[in-house]
């Protein structure tokens, strides 16, 4: 049987809320036995939702911006350079069973449009785009808000069971 993917995106840049919920997403994420995809730099959400599955004893898959093993974050398993710079996120997108996005700016907004465009569910972690925005993708697109890592897991739990893949 083949291993649940859940994409974690955000920001390069992370404050310390936000990479202490991406670490702890990651630890979750880990312990419910589902490999963590990221973007794989070694900085911000993706840095610190690795870190948390990583410490946690997980799967880590990191796609990255760069064609540079070297420029990926610490405690991937497996590494994915793609040297497609943003184009990458495709790949992480259509990786993934559901996406979890943290706060970001630009290329996660992508991520969350392609994952509504490609009909992946979204849980939205303590980030908020708007409804308009959210909306605006395809009209089957599903999504969520979720104020803790812990609420946002019981999210991808509830969308998984939805989709007879838990």
């Amino acid at each position: 049987m083949r291993r649940i993917c859940v994409g974690v995106m955000g920001g390069t840049v992370a404050d310390d809320r936000t990479a202490a919920a991406a670490r702890e997403l990651g630890r979750l994420i880990a312990e419910n036995g589902w490999v963590l995809v990221s973007g794989g730099r070694p900085s911000g959400v993706m840095q610190a939702s690795v870190t948390g599955a990583h410490e946690a004893g997980g799967l880590t898959v990191g796609v990255l911006y760069d064609e540079d093993r070297e420029l990926a974050a610490e405690g991937l398993d497996i590494v994915i350079p793609t040297g497609m710079g943003a184009a990458r996120n495709i790949i992480n997108v259509l990786s993934s069973d559901v996406v979890v996005a943290c706060r970001g700016t630009g290329g996660t907004l992508s991520e969350i449009a392609m994952a509504l465009r490609f009909q992946r569910p979204v849980v939205l972690l303590d980030f908020n785009p708007g409804e308009a925005f959210l909306n605006a993708g395809a009209p089957e697109a599903v999504w969520s808000l979720a104020a803790t890592p812990a609420e946002a897991v019981d999210q991808v739990r509830t969308y998984l069971e939805e989709r007879d893949l838990a």
